[in-house]
């Protein structure tokens, strides 16, 4: 797999969730980037830091960098509270980390809604790994468009969910 050595060459925490949240981290922050005043995304959402969106934003208000660190860490804890509440645990206690941060990175980047209904769960929880991984490059759209960086995002994505598959 040709990039993930960019992902996983990043500093481990140690143990299997440091590395996927190093993992996530890098990869949110490779495609989000950071900006400390608010501005709208590619549809119009008010995006404030790496990514982070909500009520608590609005346009051309600040945040410090350690406030930005503050909410990627809670946005992202929030992806890998999502994956442990909708993977099946059987599915779940035996995922690599790699997967789980491919998994948290598009979660965070669509929401645990999205991710709840969707025919990536479902192939997932089926046990039809390479087939949920699949499915994350058809999440390509915002707005009803076709964004280059979605695609480049979800690739990265694919390529991180499917390392360690034969």
């Amino acid at each position: 797999m040709k990039n993930i050595g960019r992902w996983i060459g990043g500093s481990a925490i140690g143990g299997a969730c440091g590395i996927a949240l190093s993992l996530a981290i890098g990869v949110v922050k490779h495609y989000e980037g950071t900006e400390l005043e608010a501005y709208p995304d590619p549809v119009g959402i008010p995006t404030i830091c790496t990514g982070h969106t909500g009520s608590d934003v609005t346009l051309h208000q600040t945040r410090t960098p350690e406030e930005c660190e503050a909410l990627l860490a809670g946005d992202l804890g929030e992806a890998f509270n999502a994956i442990d509440r909708q993977v099946a645990p059987e599915i779940n206690a035996t995922m690599p980390p790699t997967r789980r941060a491919a998994l948290a990175s598009w979660i965070f980047n669509v929401g645990e809604g999205a991710f709840r209904r969707s025919t990536l769960l479902e192939q997932l929880n089926a046990g039809r790994i390479r087939n949920a991984c699949n499915e994350l490059s058809k999440w390509v759209y915002a707005g009803g468009r076709k964004l280059a960086g979605l695609v480049k995002r979800r690739a990265t994505e694919r390529e991180l969910c499917l390392a360690g598959l034969e």
